[in-house]
């Protein structure tokens, strides 16, 4: 009787789980008409993004090799106004301004709460979901279009030096002109098969920007500030979440810039399929 019990247990198990894991490991359904690339991990440089000081003086952020741990599903370009106005269209993302009317081009003017709100939006819609990349996928991602621009070196017992060629560095970095945003591909593609990437308009990443202080022993963390967020384009900058924090100074409501927009990376099958198991496993009797 206890070993029929268990067998029927098991099949209301698999019977429930059976639509559910047909539907994550079924292809991942296309954003639209924006598809997705999938990339194989291989290892990669990536300069930590932040404020970082050894002896109380500015350093450049640690220089590390990455592997991702899985595959990275990436879309081919950055959300498009038209995109975007379906979740406006649902009531689940605010309004924002469509330049010139134009449909096939980038949505920009968007905080990071708006693009957030609208990977959740879309994450509902398709039931697989969908996410801001952290600024270590985003690097990955961008191949060669990322940029390490890491200060020269100098004499670190001249503290003046370092703030010199930083002064130096930001000054011969040309403002970035807000251009008017263009359809996808205009920029051209990565080695990576992803359109205008460092191009076109800048994107949100999921990282929060972090101070740090380095010694010996390795990296301590001082200071996670998620009122800030890494923006990446063609360069790495930081960008206020455009929401009133007191950690960013109070001053963090405005308009995000025109030239900001987001791409977005799809969920590995695998992890959701992991966490389903869990689930289904706490179904089954224990022995």
């Amino acid at each position: 009787m206890l070993i029929l019990m268990k067998m029927k247990t098991a099949m209301l198990a698999g019977a429930l789980a059976a639509p559910i894991l047909a539907t994550v490991f079924s292809p991942a359904p296309p954003h639209d008409d924006n598809g997705a690339v999938r990339l194989s991990p291989v290892s990669f440089s990536y300069r930590a993004a932040g404020d970082f000081s050894r002896n109380d003086r500015p350093v450049e952020g640690p220089l590390r090799k990455l592997r991702l741990p899985a595959d990275l599903i990436v879309m081919k370009r950055q959300v498009t106004v038209a995109e975007y106005v379906r979740c406006v269209d649902d009531g689940a993302c605010p309004k924002v301004p469509v330049p010139n009317g134009s449909l096939d081009v980038p949505v920009v003017g968007v905080s990071w709460h708006d693009a957030s709100a609208y990977a959740a939006w879309l994450s509902r819609r398709t039931g697989v979901i969908h996410r801001l990349p952290t600024d270590e996928e985003w690097t990955f991602a961008a191949a060669e279009k990322a940029r390490d621009e890491a200060l020269p070196l100098v004499d670190p017992a001249d503290p003046a030096q370092a703030w010199i060629a930083r002064y130096e560095a930001e000054s011969a970095r040309s403002k970035p002109a807000e251009k008017a945003a263009q359809p996808g591909g205009a920029f051209g593609t990565n080695s990576n098969g992803l359109d205008d990437l460092a191009g076109n308009v800048w994107e949100w990443t999921d990282s929060c920007f972090v101070r740090a202080s380095l010694d010996d022993g390795g990296e301590r963390i001082t200071n996670t500030n998620c009122g800030l967020r890494v923006v990446e384009g063609v360069h790495r900058a930081y960008m206020t979440d455009f929401i009133r924090d007191p950690k960013s100074g109070g001053c963090a409501v405005g308009i995000p810039p025109t030239n900001l927009g987001f791409r977005l990376v799809v969920e590995r099958s695998s992890s959701v399929a992991a966490a389903i198991s869990r689930n289904v496993a706490k179904l089954l009797p224990r022995t």
